[in-house]
């Protein structure tokens, strides 16, 4: 009786299919072989269906793409399961094709993958007190970013801009925000109270995170910050309730940009808590109700 596959027409078309994977994510065979531990030589034998290849390497090759061993075999020519007749469909479409298929599938999957939970707000608006619990009810690790970015620069935030000045501190913030997001699992981030007044950085953050604005009124956020025993703010400063005021009032439209908003100072961190987790869920649920086509149309008005 026939197998299904003679060992070279299989090696071919396994060489065909790890091919079109690797050029799907813009690599060189150079770059990719290195990723994997291979030669560049043997891998370019391998996609040419010249090289059999072992099964832990090919699991090394799974590991780059980022995908199952499984979806890594060739289904058969004859064979009528769902995924071998969309094998037959991709098999020898041209790189721009794969490229277009490779990122409309990735943005599908990001769009399902839970997203870290970003909290805006002026200091003494809870983000750390509401962060930490809402990351123990969502069971995910709670970040301080100004935490994070001191420890990045070996300097503390006061030391930056004194030192260096605003320019240098809002890259440092928006090149270390950049690289958490791009390797960090699942967080609640409670991110500084100025980082909405960078375009791009607090651009950035809405495109990754759920964002939620945690909002109060400027004697709460006076208070609570006293209550942290930081008076600095205030001290020798008649003006200094004014001046909060007044950067509540200029950073608005910015944290109106969030996702949601949650009033602190109408609620306690408990109910605070709630009120988020409950709209996640309703976000979620909005973004899994809003297919290709009505992003499309709205993106035409």
């Amino acid at each position: 009786m026939a197998h299904k596959y003679e060992t070279g027409n299989f090696l071919v078309d396994l060489g065909q299919r790890l091919r079109a994977l690797r050029l799907a994510t813009g690599r060189s065979i150079q770059d990719f072989a290195h990723l994997a531990g291979l030669s560049p030589r043997f891998l370019s034998q391998v996609e040419r269906g010249r090289g059999n290849i072992s099964v832990a390497r090919l699991a090394r090759i799974a590991g780059v793409l980022e995908q199952p061993l499984q979806t890594l075999i060739p289904a058969s020519k004859n064979d009528s399961s769902l995924r071998g007749r969309v094998w037959e469909l991709i098999e020898g479409r041209p790189v721009e094709e794969l490229e277009e298929l490779h990122n409309w599938l990735s943005a599908r999957e990001q769009k399902r993958a839970p997203r870290s939970v970003a909290l805006v707000g002026v200091r003494g608006a809870g983000k750390s007190t509401i962060g930490r619990m809402l990351a123990k009810r969502l069971r995910i690790p709670f970040v301080e970013f100004d935490a994070m970015l001191e420890k990045e620069a070996g300097l503390s935030l006061v030391e930056l801009f004194t030192i260096h000045g605003e320019s240098y501190y809002r890259q440092l913030e928006h090149d270390v925000m950049q690289k958490f997001l791009a390797s960090s699992p699942r967080v609640v981030l409670a991110t500084g109270g100025s980082l909405v007044t960078d375009r791009e950085t607090w651009a950035m953050v809405r495109r990754q995170c759920h964002t939620v604005w945690l909002k109060a009124r400027a004697k709460d956020h006076w208070d609570r910050v006293v209550a942290q025993g930081d008076i600095r703010p205030m001290r020798n400063n008649p003006t200094a309730m004014d001046e909060l005021k007044g950067m509540l009032k200029s950073r608005e439209p910015l944290y109106s940009q969030a996702e949601s908003v949650v009033d602190t100072s109408r609620h306690a961190p408990e109910e605070s808590v709630s009120l988020i987790a409950i709209g996640l869920e309703k976000v979620s649920e909005k973004k899994e109700s809003s297919g290709p086509s009505n992003r499309r149309a709205a993106a035409a008005r």
